[in-house]
């Protein structure tokens, strides 16, 4: 007797019926995602990862998905194979956001669905804060929710890539104030390592920015559900979000730009 193969719905192979369908598949697969970062990077097996997986393989971009999700069934045979596909942090990020470019642009690709950016910052240098911080921005008019939520990516994608750089562990599913203050520590930039008055409150102010965008983030952007008593964003909104989210982010890439050329020592005071 010949096996019968069990198909999937049609309504979810075939292409989603408006913006909502696209836009909840897109967040699947960016769940998914960052999940598979998280264990690749040290922040433990657990998460929804069969639940994100079948959605995914159910839908009309399963084809599309990287090859590691369709044949690891959990977080376990997924982090056996990561492992020993590359030694450190920052090379395992790149493998995991490189397989899943295809499936996030089929999805970015319907209408009404906004660009995301999986990885905010490429490459750590002054041109490439420039660029993601210009990308943002172009967003604030048309899509003012997105830039919010792209200024605190941007900003939290730095404090990343420069603790990979150092090689100190982190929790890969930390606020942005836990990473930023890593990164200060590591960079000498808390207040709280200086004497100088004038340093010590500009230190602080900018550990004031980091928590601020936060908290405008959760209160106006779109990483969380919306509320009945929800504030619609506003185009000054976002922009406010995404030069201070900018500017810490291009502080923080020059000051360590200048210290790998200046040495370890190098800090707030001593540039």
């Amino acid at each position: 007797m010949k096996g019968t193969t069990t198909k999937a719905p049609a309504s979810l192979v075939s292409a989603p019926a408006g913006p909502q369908a696209a836009k909840a598949l897109l967040e699947t697969a960016l769940s998914l995602q960052n999940l598979l970062v998280g264990v690749a990077t040290g922040g433990g097996h657990t998460g929804p990862y069969a639940e994100l997986r079948q959605v995914l393989l159910d839908s009309y971009v399963a084809a599309k998905l990287p090859q590691f999700v369709r044949t690891c069934r959990d977080l376990n045979q997924f982090w056996h194979l990561i492992k020993h596909k590359a030694p450190s942090y920052a090379e395992r990020r790149t493998i995991i956001y490189d397989a899943f470019a295809g499936v996030l642009g089929a999805l970015e690709a319907q209408p009404g669905v906004s660009p995301s950016d999986p990885d905010a910052l490429a490459r750590l240098s002054p041109e490439a804060v420039q660029s993601a911080w210009q990308k943002a921005l172009a967003r604030k008019d048309n899509d003012p929710e997105g830039a919010i939520t792209a200024a605190r990516a941007l900003l939290e994608a730095a404090c990343k890539h420069i603790l990979d750089d150092l090689g100190q562990q982190y929790d890969d599913h930390a606020d942005l104030p836990k990473l930023y203050a890593l990164v200060a520590k590591a960079m000498n930039l808390a207040p709280s390592q200086h004497e100088e008055d004038t340093f010590k409150r500009i230190l602080g102010g900018c550990t004031s920015v980091v928590e601020g965008l936060g908290t405008l983030r959760n209160k106006l952007g779109d990483a969380h559900g919306a509320g009945r008593r929800r504030v619609a964003p506003q185009p000054r909104h976002a922009q406010l979000a995404v030069n201070l989210a900018g500017s810490m982010t291009d502080f923080l890439v020059s000051t360590w730009e200048a210290r790998k050329a200046g040495g370890a020592g190098r800090g707030a005071t001593n540039e």
